[in-house]
């Protein structure tokens, strides 16, 4: 079944705005308008970012609904794929413990895209991502995932071993961020049918 339904999934501290995010909202406009997407801005508490994501797809059909996250994001991607049994996840370097990674972040942070906005990450958020944690992704129809070798922020062969039941692909060298974004959209296009 096409994907009808698209969620995109943001990381921490990063927003709509990120390039990725950007980028997948064009696309979806000039080529897939047939279908749903939702990008929302995700509050700092992983509980309420959960509850909104939950309340937004409520009403999606879940064989037609697919989900693509990027590091905080692929974390809450898998989250979703495992307690809606939605059709579709992509995972994009994605954080695969972030209450232990995250923890270090404790206090003020700054949003990436506008360093004028500010947010707490308050201790409570890391038990939260702790109860958010769910069985790594399985099946390589139902989840498609990018791992570049050359992350700054996360331990690629972490994310590779959790990844290892989907249809992973590990990229040479490659950023955080996943700046060739680009090249990888065909194939993401693809493995999610999506409507015209």
């Amino acid at each position: 079944m096409h994907t009808t339904h698209l969620l995109y999934l943001h990381g921490f501290r990063s927003s709509p705005r990120s390039a990725k995010a950007a980028l997948m909202a064009e696309r979806m406009q000039s080529h897939h308008s047939g279908a749903v997407w939702w990008c929302p801005q995700l509050p700092p508490s992983p509980a309420e970012a959960m509850a909104m994501v939950a309340s937004g797809t409520a009403g999606w059909p879940r064989a037609g609904m697919a989900v693509v996250g990027s590091s905080l994001g692929g974390f809450y991607a898998g989250w979703v794929q495992a307690a809606t049994g939605c059709a579709r996840s992509v995972l994009i370097n994605p954080a695969v413990n972030p209450a232990r990674d995250l923890a270090r972040y404790i206090g003020e942070q700054t949003a990436w895209h506008d360093p004028a906005e500010r947010f707490y990450f308050d201790p409570v958020f890391v038990d939260q991502l702790r109860a958010l944690a769910h069985p790594a992704p399985a099946g390589t129809e139902r989840s498609l995932a990018y791992v570049a070798q050359g992350d700054e922020v996360l331990d690629w062969h972490e994310m590779a071993a959790w990844c290892a039941a989907t249809r992973l692909n590990v990229l040479a060298g490659g950023d955080h961020a996943l700046s060739d974004f680009p090249v990888h959209l065909p194939e993401i296009e693809n493995f999610l049918d999506l409507p015209p």
